[in-house]
């Protein structure tokens, strides 16, 4: 993992630091108790340095380069959809595409599709054992590093691919997918934002119900 430019200048000073104090001790023609003292401050200065060097990088990790997906661009909408409820789809979607490093957002309710937004894929997308997991448990399922799952191919419908994948279920009806451009790109602050969409969304179409329309 390359080191940031902080990191590098008080890594770089540390290491000058260290190697002059022990050219200093080596070439001084005589030991004495302050000289050593002078010198054992100096080293822990120096190594100071280095472990801030070190731990800027924990602080600050580096964010995981984006899979080049396939798909094109666009926006799938089922018909005849209430206006209050494709409203809500329009605004969530967007803001999740914008604002968090989701690269496709699909909304199921009732085994019926009513949003792809994103990178679309070519094929229908169908909710397999990870999806039922998490409509049984009524908790979401965060899949940081796809490629790490045996059950990733119940995902290939949604894009192939994908690094990343976000499982929300929308009470036991429905589920908000969300997939990322790289492994480990939600954040902690992606999936509350996720969870308080899918209540908002679950409300809009327990109260709009799109199965009547369908």
């Amino acid at each position: 993992m390359a080191l940031p430019l902080p990191a590098k200048v008080s890594l770089g000073i540390g290491s000058a630091g260290l190697l002059l104090v022990v050219i200093n001790q080596l070439s001084a023609p005589l030991i004495e108790p302050a000289l050593i003292r002078a010198g054992v401050l100096a080293a822990l200065l120096a190594v100071g340095l280095m472990l801030v060097a070190i731990l800027w990088t924990r602080a600050v990790p580096e964010a995981s380069a984006r899979v080049a997906l396939q798909g094109d661009e666009g926006l799938l909408l089922a018909d005849h959809l209430p206006e209050p409820l494709a409203r809500e789809l329009g605004w969530g979607s967007q803001m999740l595409l914008t604002a968090s490093p989701a690269a496709v957002v699909l909304v199921l309710w009732r085994e019926r599709v009513l949003l792809r937004r994103g990178l679309l894929a070519d094929t229908p997308f169908s909710p397999g054992p990870i999806c039922a997991r998490a409509l049984e448990r009524g908790q979401a399922i965060s899949l940081v590093n796809l490629a790490l799952y045996p059950g990733r191919a119940e995902f290939d419908a949604l894009l192939p691919e994908l690094p990343a994948v976000l499982v929300q279920p929308l009470a036991n009806q429905g589920l908000l997918l969300v997939g990322g451009w790289s492994p480990r790109c939600f954040s902690r602050s992606d999936l509350i934002w996720v969870e308080g969409w899918g209540q908002r969304l679950t409300a809009e179409m327990l109260e709009h119900d799109p199965s009547e329309t369908a």
